[in-house]
């Protein structure tokens, strides 16, 4: 097929046509005419290698670069690229270098009217591998480019000890990164290494963030928890049982049960001692079962984790009853008082009044008067009330636990600490004399009418039976009335027979006696006499001849009544 149309234009080859005139520019043959002979070509220097050609790239005759061998160390220059043949649209495409990591080349792009980049330089070797330092390697056919001016070299100089250790690393090729023996990390520069101290610091920020959220939503967890634990079991269904289970019950305790005591104090008491698993079990139960039971003051025995039927069977049973209650009167003396301590906690009375001789040991003014007398200094300040001890109650702690009782009483009725002792001697007068809280109220008077240093009737005497007999020691002989002698012994106590009050108390007084110490009723009185025992009739009288009139009246009672203690 001839090359051009009959007008002179260039007609496009077969692709027969384009490959063999591909082939000629590759070997350097020119083309004939038809018919004529061939000319032979100039003879050219022998490659080192056989060209190649683009029909032996697409065939796979020819390796694709990268394939091939290695280059030698000092390839010779190569030939000039051979001219494209004229008319032909198909031109062999050339593998271009790799562009180098590490140094930027400035590449000379051949004129692409007169050369297409795609097929020139068919028949040029293998391209550059890669290198570590960014260098290209020198293969046969590729020392020089076919045109243009050629690349500025890199500086040969190491800018650190990095890229002076990737200049000695060994060289790899695109063969390496294809088969997968090498990767590009291996081809290119070397990595920069790992600040090890900035990830150290990063890791414990990191915890510690997550440290800090986590302890806030332990603390918001636990707050909630603990505000509304009994709401969050009952809505979950988490509520434990608030009494133990039967069949629990070990060991033993005492519970104490005070005057007055109902169902909720009593399921606290409970509690407390270990009976009941929850403070409020005994007294759920009572609710449940509708029981309201009159529970009697004392010292019950009873076991270790009980249920609540069986806690209140076992309080309703006289037979867990402790007798550890002692019951003190009004007006009983130290000596009637630990009497009935002993009686009613089965503590031995020596062991009692051995521990009433100190009373210093209770927080008690000792006055070295009473003491030198032979009194107890204890007198008065034990005060008289109901007691339920505990079973492991000794002496000292019983004693310690009625000078406690007689203190806060003095407190509450507003008595000076500097002015107990006189409060608990008149008092202690008051006890005795009287009955009733009006008539407490005026012998109080009596008691002050008679001190005021401008009495002229008695001159500063009480003239009290009760200090008489106490000083003289017949106060328990069953009688009202003092005996001659003790009227007239001299002992510190006699209050007829030194003026004033009386040493000390001479008896144990309560509330009401104590409140008519502080506060006596307003009158003129300076006599009293009781003159009906049974009843407990007292006259007030403010002269001494209105008062043998009452005595008149006592004494008539008397005989009619000899065996009532006149």
């Amino acid at each position: 097929m001839p090359d051009s149309s009959p007008d002179g234009e260039a007609v496009p080859p077969s692709r027969r046509a384009a490959r063999e005139a591909a082939r000629r520019a590759a070997t350097g043959e020119t083309p004939t005419q038809a018919g004529a002979a061939p000319t032979p070509a100039p003879a050219a220097p022998a490659p080192a290698e056989a060209a190649t050609t683009w029909e032996s790239l697409i065939t796979g005759a020819t390796p694709i670069v990268g394939s091939g061998p290695t280059a030698p160390a000092a390839p010779a220059a190569p030939p000039p690229a051979a001219e494209p043949a004229p008319g032909s649209g198909f031109q062999p495409v050339p593998l271009r270098t790799p562009r180098p990591t590490t140094e930027p080349v400035d590449i000379v792009e051949s004129s692409a009217a007169d050369d297409s980049w795609i097929f020139a330089g068919a028949g040029v070797g293998p391209a550059m591998p890669y290198s570590r330092s960014g260098a290209a390697s020198t293969a046969p056919g590729s020392a020089a480019s076919p045109a243009g001016p050629t690349a500025s070299a890199p500086s040969a100089a190491p800018r650190d000890a990095r890229r002076e250790q990737a200049r000695q690393a060994p060289v790899a090729t695109l063969d390496d990164l294809f088969s997968g023996s090498t990767s590009t990390e291996d081809i290119g520069n070397v990595p920069p290494a790992k600040n090890k101290k900035r990830r150290r610091i990063g890791g414990w920020i990191a915890l510690g963030v997550v440290l800090l959220i986590l302890g806030g939503i332990a603390g918001g967890a636990y707050y909630v928890w603990t505000t509304y634990e009994d709401q969050i079991r009952e809505v979950m269904g988490w509520e434990e049982p608030k009494d133990y289970e039967a069949g629990l019950a070990n060991g033993e305790t005492y519970v104490t049960i005070a005057q007055g005591d109902t169902g909720s104090p009593i399921s606290q008491s409970l509690f407390d001692a270990g009976v009941t698993k929850t403070a409020d079990a005994f007294y759920d139960y009572l609710i449940t079962s509708g029981q309201n039971p009159m529970f009697q003051p004392g010292v019950y025995k009873l076991q270790k984790q009980m249920t609540s039927e069986a806690a209140l069977a076992a309080l309703l049973d006289a037979a867990n009853k402790q007798e550890f209650t002692a019951q003190i009167p009004e007006g009983y003396t130290v000596d009637g008082t630990l009497e009935r301590i002993s009686e009613g906690t089965g503590i031995p009375l020596a062991d009692l009044q051995a521990a009433a001789a100190d009373a210093s040991a209770y927080g008690v003014p000792v006055d070295p008067a009473i003491v030198a007398t032979g009194g107890q200094p204890l007198e008065g300040w034990l005060f008289p009330a109901t007691y339920t001890f505990d079973p492991s109650v000794t002496a000292q702690s019983a004693i310690q636990t009625l000078v406690d009782r007689t203190v806060q009483s003095l407190d509450a009725a507003g008595v000076p600490v500097e002015r107990r002792q006189e409060i608990l001697t008149t008092a202690s007068i008051i006890q005795r004399e009287a009955r009733y809280e009006v008539d407490m109220q005026k012998v109080s008077r009596v008691i002050l009418n008679r001190l005021d240093p401008g009495n002229q009737e008695t001159f500063g005497k009480l003239q009290m039976d009760s200090t008489a007999q106490y000083g003289f020691g017949e106060m328990h002989d069953g009688t009202v009335s003092s005996s001659e002698e003790a009227l007239n012994d001299p002992n510190p106590w006699n209050t007829y027979y030194h003026t004033g009050l009386p040493i000390g108390p001479i008896s144990n007084p309560g509330d009401v006696a104590i409140n008519a110490a502080m506060h006596p009723a307003d009158g003129p009185w300076l006599y009293f006499v009781t003159v009906n025992l049974d009843t407990g009739e007292t006259q007030f009288t403010s002269t001494y001849s209105e008062h043998l009139k009452y005595v008149d009246q006592w004494q008539q009672w008397c005989s009619e009544h000899p065996d009532q203690g006149c």
